[in-house]
């Protein structure tokens, strides 16, 4: 992991108004009421507040993919949005709880933990603030030390959505960024685009990658070509096979392989009518790796 850098603006009036708005997402599940813990803090501190869930099925720990679902999901969330993410392994410990503004006037609540990735890097982070927790912490809360979910995040992030608190009241300014993850850019060097593999459509078993449509166009591919796709984990080969690039899965045959562009117009590859991560025993995170070329 490594810090990212950012500018800090602290001139007057750059602050979005917050709209009312937070959204949960955890690794809890909804098996007891830990979530609605949560949803209950926040309803307490303003019951007018409108709380929705981005999910609470990431699988426990992984914060990489909880970056991965915040990318996914916040650009289409307006301004003055309270993110709330609770994917921490760490809790308890000496990691830092942290509040970060972005360009476009949204708020991320959670654990500094490196799940914040993504967010820092397509959304633009503006600020960074440390939760001061002697201040921004549900009341009578403070002999519980596993469920910052409920006492910390809920509850400052419900406070800053309805206007209780403003961003300067979070806490202290951090201008030594937030932690990352690394993990392997979309990139094009002599005729080979190369990506990561986020993610996974986890309902299907396609994998996504981060291989954006202008990168993949220095291909020069046109829809009925055939890739030569090549995928890897932490350096060793899982998978390597020609694969037509078409535009929806009925352009092959059941079972047959197919590379397409998804949802978020990156380049994905998919069995059709079955389940290529588990057929190939392919996953996902920041040490899965795909290459591909013309045929």
């Amino acid at each position: 992991m490594r810090l990212v850098t950012f500018l800090v603006v602290t001139t007057a009036g750059t602050a979005a108004a917050q709209n009312g708005m937070v959204v949960l997402q955890t690794d809890f599940g909804l098996k007891d009421g830990a979530v609605s813990a949560m949803k209950g803090v926040a309803m307490q501190v303003a019951p007018g507040l409108r709380l929705f869930d981005l999910t609470h099925e990431i699988p426990p720990f992984n914060i990489w993919e909880a970056g991965y679902r915040l990318h996914q999901t916040a650009q289409y969330w307006p301004k003055g949005t309270v993110f709330v993410s609770v994917v921490d392994p760490g809790v308890g410990s000496a990691r830092k709880s942290v509040v970060i503004k972005t360009r476009r006037g949204q708020y991320f609540v959670g654990p500094d933990n490196g799940q914040f990735t993504l967010i820092a890097e397509d959304r633009g982070v503006v600020a960074v603030r440390e939760i001061e927790e002697t201040q921004n912490r549900l009341t009578g809360s403070g002999e519980s030390y596993t469920f910052h979910g409920r006492d910390v995040y809920a509850y400052t992030a419900a406070r800053l959505a309805a206007g209780v608190i403003r961003f300067a009241d979070v806490g202290p300014l951090r201008d030594a960024g937030v932690i990352t993850i690394d993990y392997q850019k979309p990139g094009y060097r002599e005729g080979v685009v190369s990506g990561n593999i986020p993610i996974l459509d986890v309902q299907y078993g396609h994998i996504w990658t981060n291989i954006d449509r202008a990168t993949f166009g220095k291909l020069n591919m046109h829809f009925g070509d055939s890739l030569h796709v090549i995928v890897s984990h932490a350096g060793s080969r899982i998978y390597e096979a020609d694969v037509p690039f078409v535009t929806t899965f009925a352009d092959v045959p059941e079972g047959k392989p197919l590379a397409y562009f998804n949802s978020l117009l990156n380049l994905a590859i998919g069995l059709n009518f079955e389940s290529f991560a588990k057929t190939y025993r392919v996953s996902s995170g920041p040490d899965w790796q795909i290459e591909v070329r013309r045929k």
